[in-house]
């Protein structure tokens, strides 16, 4: 029961920062000239809600690995090693209002998101590029499907949508500190 609660409000939160990652590509290339009160919002906010989402990110591996069991792959723990850290660092930004921390955070979503993206590559198709998950020694392989919600949402995917909405999230704050040092 659990288990399934758990990968059900995992995969809404998926599919809702699609859209929201959709939405900010869309605003960045067509609509970027307007001002819209949500954009304002979530620029002024952009470095707490992206913390929160590592933070969700961080306790959705863990629930997986460490209550449900399922053990992480290979390319599972390099994405840790991004986004982990993200906590603290977008943790660290949020509360200090330090801009130079924002180069780390989205240096380390950058590199998570295409280690993700490699990840995705690997399991939507199935490649034949399973190898470089037995080479790191845990004998997990990086394309069994433990999580599949609403046709599509796997636990790689919300690594995936993760990372690129915290990117999403750091551009629109850059955005809007550029934005408000044209102002001042």
């Amino acid at each position: 029961m659990i288990i399934e609660l758990g990968n059900k409000i995992l995969a809404l939160g998926t599919i809702a920062g699609q859209v929201l990652v959709v939405l900010g590509v869309v605003y960045l290339l067509f609509l970027r000239k307007k001002q819209f009160a949500v954009v304002t919002f979530i620029q002024k906010n952009a470095l707490m809600l992206a913390f929160l989402i590592s933070l969700a990110s961080v306790l959705g591996s863990l629930f997986y690995s460490e209550i449900v069991g399922f053990p992480p792959c290979d390319l599972c723990w390099i994405q840790r090693i991004f986004m982990y850290p993200l906590v603290v660092v977008l943790g660290f930004a949020t509360i200090n209002k330090d801009r130079r921390l924002i180069k780390y955070a989205l240096a380390s979503s950058v590199i998570g998101a295409l280690v993700s993206a490699y990840h995705n590559y690997m399991y939507y198709w199935n490649s034949g590029l399973d190898a470089f998950c037995q080479l790191g020694g845990t004998q997990v392989s990086c394309v069994k499907r433990y999580v599949f919600e609403f046709g599509y949402v796997t636990i790689p995917l919300m690594a995936l949508t993760a990372f690129a909405l915290i990117i999403m999230l750091l551009i629109f704050y850059k955005l809007g500190k550029s934005r408000e040092n044209i102002t001042v």
